[in-house]
């Protein structure tokens, strides 16, 4: 029997300078696991009330990139007390996502996580680069040019206001991948959360910035229109931006109007490869069927294609078929739930006209596992978990990244010619190895041009947060999480000493 989806629904107001503000208009948000259900409603913010966030942002920046970044690491440490009970927002977030719930619980334990790394990282931004004046060699059979009298230090300094604009699919967790990083370096942040999932974003937010000085952390909700001047206001200095390609590209168009630094993390169609010597066991056939279906699908880092060497197709094939044949798909708050609903229902007809297009031209497609018949009957976003075996290369099963519960899964022949191909294609956000041997697979990860490169493993249950994060091509500029994430919320600031007594060649 489904759940109960008889929970009143919440409502949410934007957060301006530390303070919770109304708006005239609200817009419901609905359960995609049973559509005719509200599960809340956001505030919709009015164009004056987003650059009232700006205004805000703008006013905290001098008091919070003023601060030692070890002081802002410690109040955020402090702030994130407050966000101890999660069982109510877990539950939130499957009902306004369609996630099963383990997930959920899991997604707000790595935002605490990557927010608690992230204000370990803070003594990284509290040195200095410094270029002494080089010693002259004491002989030399050439002429020695002149040396430059100066002596320079290098300073990291925030960039400035920042906004994040952050996905459905997974909201907080990829928050976390800026957010405690932008605030860490100095950065007063504005966060418009994702239409379809924003209300555990929200909640999560609001009692975040109870331990931030005001304007230092700021939510607006609401439609692109309206919130425009979170993106095109001059002050905005920096953007950061998780979605599809194409929306990329507009949100890059809309920053060189100002010319806002970007980080953008985008589509990525990611390919697994699995060789011939590969292990192939019941544990590394699951890590395949999670790493391809995990949150239904709907994971920018998941496998999108998975390519088998000829000689272990059949078995990967008939391995991950039988995992996927028991698979439960129905609302994630049931128990015993593999697979929840696609987040709306567009997501869910693109995945569907796929793989009808696959299957009209000719290629076998399996619909696996059972959708519970009351989830069913309430409407819900549901599809099978799907495999389309052996595709045409260029069918748009294989070269469009699907984001849901559909794989295709094609055999080769040659490691080194479906490298060369994988290198060559727009998307490079991640992609994996399958090999026992592991020097054969680390030349072969070396090899693949992704920001990512897994080897025996795949997806976010594979991330190593301490790293760099992001893709190659138009998979997306920057980095996001480690080191390099924090730097770049960042600008390299040079301070130069002319030295006394020197001399030196101008230009």
């Amino acid at each position: 029997m489904s759940a109960s989806t008889s929970v009143e629904p919440i409502h949410t107001d934007l957060l301006i300078n530390g303070e919770e503000v109304h708006a005239g208009d609200r817009q419901p948000v609905h359960n995609p696991a049973a559509p005719d259900e509200i599960v809340g409603y956001i505030s919709a913010a009015t164009v004056d009330q987003a650059t009232a966030a700006v205004d805000a942002a703008a006013g905290a920046w001098p008091m919070w990139s003023a601060m030692a970044p070890t002081k802002r690491a410690e109040v955020l440490t402090t702030a994130l007390r407050g966000l101890d009970q999660t069982e109510a927002r877990a539950a939130l977030l499957t009902r306004e996502n369609g996630k099963i719930l383990q997930e959920a619980k899991t997604e707000l334990g790595v935002f605490v996580s990557r927010c608690q790394l992230a204000a370990a990282l803070a003594d990284q931004l509290g040195r200095t680069e410094d270029l002494p004046v080089p010693s002259a060699p004491e002989a030399a059979e050439a002429p020695t040019p002149s040396l430059p009298p100066f002596r320079s230090r290098v300073n990291a300094l925030p960039v400035g206001v920042t906004t994040i604009i952050v996905p459905y699919n997974w909201p907080l967790a990829i928050l976390a991948a800026s957010l405690p990083y932008a605030l860490v370096a100095g950065n007063p942040v504005i966060v418009k959360p994702p239409p379809t999932s924003p209300l555990a974003v929200v909640e999560t937010l609001r009692l975040l910035a109870r331990g931030l000085p005001p304007g230092v952390l700021n939510v607006v909700t609401g439609d692109n229109e309206s919130v425009a001047p979170v993106i095109e206001d001059r002050r905005v200095q920096k953007i950061v931006f998780t979605g599809s390609t194409s929306a990329g590209q507009y949100m890059m168009t809309t920053a060189a109007k100002n010319l806002t630094r970007v980080t953008l993390e985008l589509g990525g169609n990611d390919p697994a490869v699995v060789l011939d010597d590969a292990t192939l066991d019941q544990d590394a056939l699951q890590r395949l069927v999670t790493g391809s279906f995990l949150t239904t699908g709907q994971v920018c880092m998941g496998i999108k294609r998975l390519y088998v060497h000829r000689s272990r197709y059949a078995e990967v094939v008939d391995g991950m078929s039988d995992i996927l044949s028991r698979y439960r798909i129905g609302n994630g708050l049931d128990a015993d739930i593999s697979m929840g609903p696609l987040n709306n229902a567009q997501q869910r007809d693109k995945v569907r006209q796929l793989c009808d297009e696959a299957r009209s031209a000719g290629h076998e497609v399996r619909e696996l596992g059972t959708i519970d018949p009351d989830a069913q009957s309430a409407g819900g976003y549901f599809l099978p978990a799907t495999v389309v075996l052996d595709p045409a290369p260029d069918s748009k099963i294989v070269t469009t990244e699907q984001f849901g519960p559909a794989l295709p899964i094609a055999p080769f022949d040659d490691e080194n010619a479906l490298i060369d191909q994988l290198n060559d294609e727009w998307a490079g956000l991640c992609s994996s190895v399958w090999s026992a041997d592991p020097e054969r697979a680390a030349d072969a990860a070396d090899r693949l041009r992704t920001g990512t490169v897994w080897i025996n493993n795949h997806n976010a249950v594979a991330q190593d947060d301490r790293a760099p994060f992001g893709g190659f091509r138009q998979s997306g500029i920057g980095r996001e999480l480690g080191v390099d994430g924090l730097l770049d919320f960042t600008e390299p600031h040079t301070v130069t000493y002319s030295v006394p007594g020197e001399t030196g060649a101008q230009s």
